[in-house]
């Protein structure tokens, strides 16, 4: 294990990452740091996750919902061979839902992530940018990683943002074949986290080159639809009302942890309380069995309606339609159910009113699936990041 700062502040970090190590999920104190700082780094053996080249585990700084600096993880790959002129261009890789408690991110512990099998579906679509000549940095998002930092704030789009944002940097701080041209993609969650990521990185790191974002399937609009939900439903049948519920209780105790003036529990049933408490450390399986028979009615006590709950979820997870200045690649599925294609129509027909630079490839899959256009519309516009 490598440490990064001062002897007294790498003793300081040693002693809690240390601690961190004995247990996962383990609590910590953030000492003087700055976001996208390197804590450490733990070397992974060859072949990790099935990935060439060399693989690590990152510790780094990141910022807080409510600003403060906290630890966060993720995973780092690197490719075989010698380092290209310029370092190795680099692709943050945004992964979807899969829960609010630690380890759920399943990034740098992917044995203690949700669905395993489909984990290793997607180190093996990753390997692939591997092979093309990026290295790869996998954030696992503010609280899904090593480190109990309290509920995830799912679907926040500024700390999905600063994770990945500062992830990149503190492994180029890490990393010195790392250059300083970079790229992000990400899918359903992962897709919104792109897009945020894309908005937030000239604030964050104007000294890198940014190159662009890359969603598929990304979630947006959602803020739009929720303020629909109250006793009264919407409760539809078996798994799909199951999935439904999860992804409401996902969406809510995140947004009760991050934002406390929004007084989620004046919006919850008694159940409904329960259930968020209970959940509170939960990855998206474990939820949605939790949630099974359970409807949307069960869990509020009144409607998302008023207009102070409006504008707090419109900023907590709202995508900006406007105000990017690299280009964005936006893989959309119009069967998709999961995040439903009026709602990325309403996200497509939005940039183009504001005339943000971007184009749309469309499928015909269900969510998350690529096809032979959609690839090469990505392998096109990758290109472009690999280039001096």
């Amino acid at each position: 294990m490598r440490f990064f700062g001062s002897p007294r502040r790498v003793a300081s970090i040693a002693v809690m990452v240390g601690v961190a190590l004995v247990a996962s999920g383990t609590q910590v104190e953030a000492v003087t740091a700055t976001p996208g700082t390197p804590i450490a780094v733990v070397d992974r053996p060859d072949g990790w996750r099935g990935m060439p080249g060399t693989g690590s585990v990152l510790e780094y700084w990141t910022s807080g919902s409510d600003g403060s600096v906290q630890p966060a993880t993720g995973a780092v790959f690197l490719p075989p061979g010698p380092v290209p002129p310029g370092g190795w261009p680099i692709l943050a890789f945004d992964h979807g839902s899969l829960g609010i408690g630690p380890n759920c991110g399943g990034q740098a512990e992917p044995q203690l992530g949700p669905w395993p099998e489909r984990r290793v579906k997607e180190d093996a679509y990753l390997r692939t940018f591997i092979e093309k000549g990026f290295a790869l940095v996998a954030p696992d998002y503010l609280g899904l990683g090593r480190f109990d930092t309290g509920v995830h704030p799912y679907l926040e789009l500024k700390t999905e943002a600063s994770a990945t944002i500062d992830m990149v940097k503190a492994a180029r701080a890490a990393h010195p074949e790392l250059g300083r041209r970079w790229a992000v993609f990400g899918g359903s969650q992962g897709g919104q986290a792109a897009l945020g990521t894309a908005w937030y990185q000239r604030k964050l790191a104007p000294e890198l080159d940014f190159r662009g974002a890359v969603a598929l399937d990304p979630e947006s609009e959602v803020e739009n639809l929720l303020p629909m939900a109250g006793p009264w439903g919407p409760d539809l049948p078996s798994v799909i009302g199951d999935a439904l519920t999860a992804f409401m209780v996902t969406v809510l105790a995140g947004l009760r942890t991050a934002r406390p003036e929004a007084k989620v529990d004046s919006y919850l049933s008694p159940r409904g309380r329960q259930i968020l408490d209970s959940s509170a450390k939960l990855c998206l399986d474990a939820i949605a069995e939790r949630v099974t028979g359970v409807g949307i009615s069960d869990l509020l006590a009144k409607p998302l309606a008023d207009d102070r709950m409006r504008a707090i979820l419109a900023d907590y997870m709202g995508v900006p339609t406007s105000g990017y200045d690299k280009p964005i690649l936006l893989l959309l599925n119009a069967l998709d159910l999961t995040v439903p294609s009026p709602l990325h129509a309403a996200l497509a027909a939005r940039f183009a009113a504001n005339q943000v630079d971007h184009k749309v490839v469309v499928g015909v899959g269900r969510h998350m699936q690529l096809n032979k256009e959609m690839s090469a519309a990505m392998d096109e516009f990758l290109a472009r990041v690999r280039k001096p």
